[in-house]
Protein backbone atom coordinates (compact mmCIF):
# COMPACT_ATOMS: atom_id res chain seq x y z
CA UNK A 1 0.00 0.00 0.00
CA UNK A 2 0.56 3.64 -0.26
CA UNK A 3 -0.26 6.40 2.29
CA UNK A 4 0.79 9.88 2.53
CA UNK A 5 0.08 12.24 4.93
CA UNK A 6 0.13 16.22 4.70
CA UNK A 7 2.70 16.37 2.02
CA UNK A 8 4.35 19.09 0.96
CA UNK A 9 7.18 20.30 -1.62
CA UNK A 10 8.52 23.78 -1.37
CA UNK A 11 11.14 25.31 -3.59
CA UNK A 12 12.02 28.71 -3.16
CA UNK A 13 12.92 31.32 -6.00
CA UNK A 14 14.20 34.73 -6.43
CA UNK A 15 11.34 37.13 -6.56
CA UNK A 16 13.39 38.66 -9.34
CA UNK A 17 14.65 37.59 -12.56
CA UNK A 18 18.95 37.67 -12.03
CA UNK A 19 21.38 38.30 -15.48
CA UNK A 20 24.45 36.10 -14.05
CA UNK A 21 25.54 34.11 -11.39
CA UNK A 22 28.00 37.10 -10.22
CA UNK A 23 24.53 39.22 -9.96
CA UNK A 24 22.92 37.00 -7.66
CA UNK A 25 26.45 36.05 -5.80
CA UNK A 26 26.69 40.21 -5.36
CA UNK A 27 23.32 40.95 -4.27
CA UNK A 28 23.28 37.57 -2.08
CA UNK A 29 26.02 38.85 0.23
CA UNK A 30 24.36 42.30 0.03
CA UNK A 31 21.41 40.57 1.30
CA UNK A 32 19.09 42.01 -1.07
CA UNK A 33 18.10 39.34 -2.56
CA UNK A 34 14.15 38.46 -1.74
CA UNK A 35 12.79 34.90 -1.83
CA UNK A 36 9.25 33.68 -2.94
CA UNK A 37 7.95 30.09 -1.76
CA UNK A 38 6.63 27.99 -4.35
CA UNK A 39 4.91 25.00 -3.36
CA UNK A 40 4.99 21.59 -6.15
CA UNK A 41 2.96 19.78 -3.17
CA UNK A 42 1.13 21.10 -0.60
CA UNK A 43 -0.88 18.87 1.86
CA UNK A 44 -1.37 15.64 -0.02
CA UNK A 45 -3.18 13.34 1.71
CA UNK A 46 -3.37 9.98 -0.02
CA UNK A 47 -4.06 6.37 0.36
CA UNK A 48 -3.89 3.81 -1.90
CA UNK A 49 -4.52 -0.08 -1.38
CA UNK A 50 -2.38 -3.05 -2.08
CA UNK A 51 -3.50 -4.79 -5.19
CA UNK A 52 -4.85 -1.45 -7.02
CA UNK A 53 -3.96 0.28 -9.62
CA UNK A 54 -4.93 4.17 -9.30
CA UNK A 55 -4.41 7.03 -11.92
CA UNK A 56 -2.98 10.59 -10.96
CA UNK A 57 -4.57 13.08 -13.66
CA UNK A 58 -4.07 16.86 -14.35
CA UNK A 59 -2.72 19.49 -16.31
CA UNK A 60 1.15 19.63 -16.87
CA UNK A 61 2.89 21.57 -13.78
CA UNK A 62 0.25 20.54 -11.58
CA UNK A 63 2.61 18.63 -9.62
CA UNK A 64 2.18 14.81 -10.56
CA UNK A 65 5.48 13.80 -11.38
CA UNK A 66 7.26 15.62 -8.05
CA UNK A 67 4.18 13.36 -6.27
CA UNK A 68 5.91 10.07 -7.98
CA UNK A 69 9.60 11.51 -7.02
CA UNK A 70 8.54 11.66 -3.45
CA UNK A 71 6.76 8.30 -3.41
CA UNK A 72 9.83 6.72 -4.95
CA UNK A 73 12.57 8.56 -2.45
CA UNK A 74 14.22 11.21 -5.30
CA UNK A 75 12.71 13.69 -3.76
CA UNK A 76 12.18 14.24 0.52
CA UNK A 77 9.32 16.31 1.35
CA UNK A 78 9.19 19.56 3.00
CA UNK A 79 6.97 18.60 5.51
CA UNK A 80 4.34 15.22 5.73
CA UNK A 81 5.11 11.44 6.01
CA UNK A 82 5.34 8.57 3.17
CA UNK A 83 4.55 5.01 4.02
CA UNK A 84 4.73 2.63 1.65
CA UNK A 85 4.18 -0.92 2.28
CA UNK A 86 7.05 -2.67 -0.24
CA UNK A 87 9.63 -2.12 -2.44
CA UNK A 88 9.22 0.18 -5.15
CA UNK A 89 10.23 0.12 -9.00
CA UNK A 90 9.91 3.19 -10.23
CA UNK A 91 9.18 4.29 -13.79
CA UNK A 92 9.10 7.73 -14.17
CA UNK A 93 11.61 9.01 -17.03
CA UNK A 94 12.20 7.68 -20.58
CA UNK A 95 15.43 5.90 -20.01
CA UNK A 96 15.92 6.90 -16.91
CA UNK A 97 19.08 4.85 -15.49
CA UNK A 98 20.78 3.55 -18.31
CA UNK A 99 23.52 5.21 -20.31
CA UNK A 100 23.46 6.01 -24.10
CA UNK A 101 26.69 4.25 -24.93
CA UNK A 102 26.25 1.37 -23.41
CA UNK A 103 24.30 -1.41 -25.77
CA UNK A 104 20.57 -2.76 -24.30
CA UNK A 105 21.96 -5.51 -23.07
CA UNK A 106 24.46 -3.83 -21.02
CA UNK A 107 22.04 -1.66 -20.08
CA UNK A 108 19.55 -4.45 -18.49
CA UNK A 109 22.23 -5.07 -16.61
CA UNK A 110 23.26 -1.90 -15.34
CA UNK A 111 19.54 -0.90 -14.36
CA UNK A 112 18.69 -4.22 -13.22
CA UNK A 113 21.41 -4.44 -10.54
CA UNK A 114 20.37 -0.88 -9.91
CA UNK A 115 16.98 -2.40 -9.14
CA UNK A 116 18.52 -4.69 -6.78
CA UNK A 117 18.52 -8.03 -9.04
CA UNK A 118 21.07 -10.21 -9.08
CA UNK A 119 22.94 -10.64 -12.29
CA UNK A 120 22.42 -14.51 -12.46
CA UNK A 121 18.63 -13.39 -12.52
CA UNK A 122 19.28 -11.02 -15.18
CA UNK A 123 21.03 -13.33 -17.52
CA UNK A 124 18.14 -15.73 -16.83
CA UNK A 125 15.17 -13.28 -17.62
CA UNK A 126 17.22 -11.68 -20.29
CA UNK A 127 15.66 -13.51 -23.45
CA UNK A 128 12.42 -12.50 -22.31
CA UNK A 129 13.04 -8.71 -21.51
CA UNK A 130 14.34 -8.72 -24.87
CA UNK A 131 11.20 -10.26 -26.20
CA UNK A 132 8.72 -8.18 -24.34
CA UNK A 133 10.55 -4.69 -25.50
CA UNK A 134 10.29 -6.25 -29.07
CA UNK A 135 14.44 -5.00 -29.64
CA UNK A 136 15.57 -7.98 -31.65
CA UNK A 137 18.73 -8.14 -32.52
CA UNK A 138 18.86 -4.27 -31.25
CA UNK A 139 19.69 -5.64 -27.63
CA UNK A 140 23.34 -5.65 -29.18
CA UNK A 141 23.10 -1.94 -30.12
CA UNK A 142 24.24 1.20 -28.29
CA UNK A 143 21.15 3.01 -26.76
CA UNK A 144 22.00 6.12 -28.41
CA UNK A 145 20.83 4.31 -31.90
CA UNK A 146 17.42 3.59 -29.96
CA UNK A 147 14.12 5.46 -30.58
CA UNK A 148 12.76 6.93 -27.56
CA UNK A 149 9.68 4.65 -27.76
CA UNK A 150 12.21 1.67 -27.84
CA UNK A 151 14.17 2.90 -25.17
CA UNK A 152 10.68 3.32 -23.35
CA UNK A 153 9.58 -0.81 -24.23
CA UNK A 154 13.08 -1.57 -22.66
CA UNK A 155 12.73 0.25 -19.64
CA UNK A 156 9.30 -0.76 -18.96
CA UNK A 157 10.22 -4.62 -20.15
CA UNK A 158 13.22 -4.48 -16.89
CA UNK A 159 10.71 -2.57 -14.45
CA UNK A 160 8.33 -5.48 -14.82
CA UNK A 161 10.60 -8.22 -15.44
CA UNK A 162 9.63 -9.11 -12.13
CA UNK A 163 6.50 -9.27 -10.11
CA UNK A 164 6.80 -5.23 -8.10
CA UNK A 165 5.58 -4.78 -5.14
CA UNK A 166 5.18 -1.12 -5.44
CA UNK A 167 5.18 0.00 -8.90
CA UNK A 168 5.30 3.61 -9.94
CA UNK A 169 4.51 4.99 -13.62
CA UNK A 170 5.05 8.21 -15.30
CA UNK A 171 3.68 8.43 -18.71
CA UNK A 172 5.29 5.09 -19.93
CA UNK A 173 2.33 3.46 -21.30
CA UNK A 174 1.63 6.48 -23.80
CA UNK A 175 4.71 5.16 -25.74
CA UNK A 176 4.69 2.34 -28.57
CA UNK A 177 1.56 1.30 -30.76
CA UNK A 178 -1.27 0.14 -29.86
CA UNK A 179 -0.54 -3.48 -29.78
CA UNK A 180 2.57 -2.54 -27.17
CA UNK A 181 0.38 -0.62 -25.30
CA UNK A 182 -2.30 -3.44 -24.80
CA UNK A 183 0.75 -5.58 -24.28
CA UNK A 184 1.82 -3.14 -21.12
CA UNK A 185 -2.15 -2.98 -19.80
CA UNK A 186 -2.15 -7.07 -19.76
CA UNK A 187 1.06 -6.96 -17.71
CA UNK A 188 -0.19 -4.46 -15.09
CA UNK A 189 -3.27 -6.09 -15.00
CA UNK A 190 -1.95 -9.24 -13.97
CA UNK A 191 0.22 -7.55 -11.83
CA UNK A 192 -3.13 -6.01 -9.65
CA UNK A 193 -4.07 -9.85 -9.63
CA UNK A 194 -1.24 -10.82 -8.21
CA UNK A 195 -1.39 -7.87 -5.51
CA UNK A 196 0.93 -5.32 -6.66
CA UNK A 197 -0.17 -1.53 -5.83
CA UNK A 198 0.24 0.48 -8.94
CA UNK A 199 0.18 4.25 -9.14
CA UNK A 200 0.38 5.90 -12.82
CA UNK A 201 0.36 9.24 -14.18
CA UNK A 202 -1.14 9.56 -17.27
CA UNK A 203 -2.84 12.05 -19.70
CA UNK A 204 -4.85 9.10 -21.72
CA UNK A 205 -7.74 8.91 -20.03
CA UNK A 206 -8.98 6.13 -21.66
CA UNK A 207 -5.88 3.75 -20.26
CA UNK A 208 -6.97 5.57 -17.00
CA UNK A 209 -10.54 4.67 -16.98
CA UNK A 210 -9.79 1.10 -18.53
CA UNK A 211 -7.25 0.31 -15.53
CA UNK A 212 -7.62 2.16 -12.60
CA UNK A 213 -10.25 1.81 -10.22
CA UNK A 214 -9.92 5.05 -8.45
CA UNK A 215 -7.78 7.89 -9.50
CA UNK A 216 -6.99 11.57 -7.89
CA UNK A 217 -7.17 14.70 -10.47
CA UNK A 218 -4.59 17.11 -9.39
CA UNK A 219 -4.13 20.84 -9.84
CA UNK A 220 -1.84 23.57 -8.76
CA UNK A 221 0.05 21.02 -6.10
CA UNK A 222 -3.25 20.35 -4.52
CA UNK A 223 -5.64 17.18 -4.95
CA UNK A 224 -8.62 18.52 -6.14
CA UNK A 225 -10.98 15.57 -6.07
CA UNK A 226 -10.13 11.88 -5.52
CA UNK A 227 -12.45 9.02 -6.15
CA UNK A 228 -14.16 6.71 -8.91
CA UNK A 229 -11.76 7.16 -11.70
CA UNK A 230 -14.78 7.87 -14.51
CA UNK A 231 -16.23 10.35 -11.66
CA UNK A 232 -12.67 11.92 -11.33
CA UNK A 233 -12.32 12.33 -15.23
CA UNK A 234 -15.99 13.18 -16.03
CA UNK A 235 -14.96 16.11 -13.51
CA UNK A 236 -11.79 16.95 -14.64
CA UNK A 237 -12.87 16.84 -18.54
CA UNK A 238 -15.47 19.50 -17.82
CA UNK A 239 -13.65 21.46 -15.39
Amino acid sequence: MIWLEGVAVRYRAPEERLGTFKEYAIRRLQRRVRYQDFFALNDINLQVRRGEIFGIIGRNGAGKSTLLKVISRVLVPTRGRVYLGGQVSPLLELGAGFHPELTGRENVMLNGTLLGHPLRELEARMAEIVEFAELGNFIEAPLRTYSSGMAARLGFAVATAWQPEILLLDEILAVGDEAFQRKCQARMQSFRDAGTTTLMVSHDMAAVSALCTSAAWLAHGKIRLIGPSAKVIEDYRAG
